[in-house]
């Protein structure tokens, strides 16, 4: 049970990873296929275990469960790299609810996985993840991020 806390972390970890890696392409994209892109480069840069690009995709004033900020984020997911050395993220079904033209919302469920090959948490939990995401400066970021076991 002492890894339950870890999972929560990887999901933050997550999401914001994957919006660096195809912010580029985004703004080219109406808001939902954007926000999905987004999704999927989180999680390759959680595949990739690269902490900075889980930074990258966080807006400036992130917030996450339990007050958990950008810097934060950051120091998380590279300590997560470090301690499992085989961290990964299945993100399930997708719902995107765009807002506005800026500003939009996805909801999917989330499995992490890592150690060696083990389930994290080891009960392995699947979390339903609300995610908040905002058109800032030509790129979708990630705004904020809550989850709930979903079981």
């Amino acid at each position: 049970m002492r890894n339950f806390h870890v999972f929560p972390r990887i999901v933050l970890a997550t999401v914001p990873a994957l919006l660096l890696m195809v912010s580029a392409a985004c703004h080219k994209q109406v808001p939902e296929q954007a926000v999905r892109a987004q999704l999927a480069a989180l999680q390759a840069a959680m595949d990739a275990r690269d902490a900075t690009a889980v930074r990258d995709l966080l807006a400036t004033d992130f917030i996450g469960e339990q007050g958990l900020e950008k810097r934060g984020a950051h120091q998380l997911a590279a300590g997560l790299f470090l301690r499992y050395r085989e961290v990964s993220a299945k993100i399930g079904p997708i719902q995107v609810e765009v807002l506005d033209p800026s500003n939009a919302i996805a909801r999917f469920n989330l499995l992490a996985t890592g150690g060696s090959g083990g389930l994290l948490p080891d009960s392995g939990q699947v979390f339903a993840v609300e995610t908040g995401w905002q058109y800032i400066d030509g790129h979708w970021l990630l705004r904020n991020a809550s989850w709930k076991p979903a079981l």
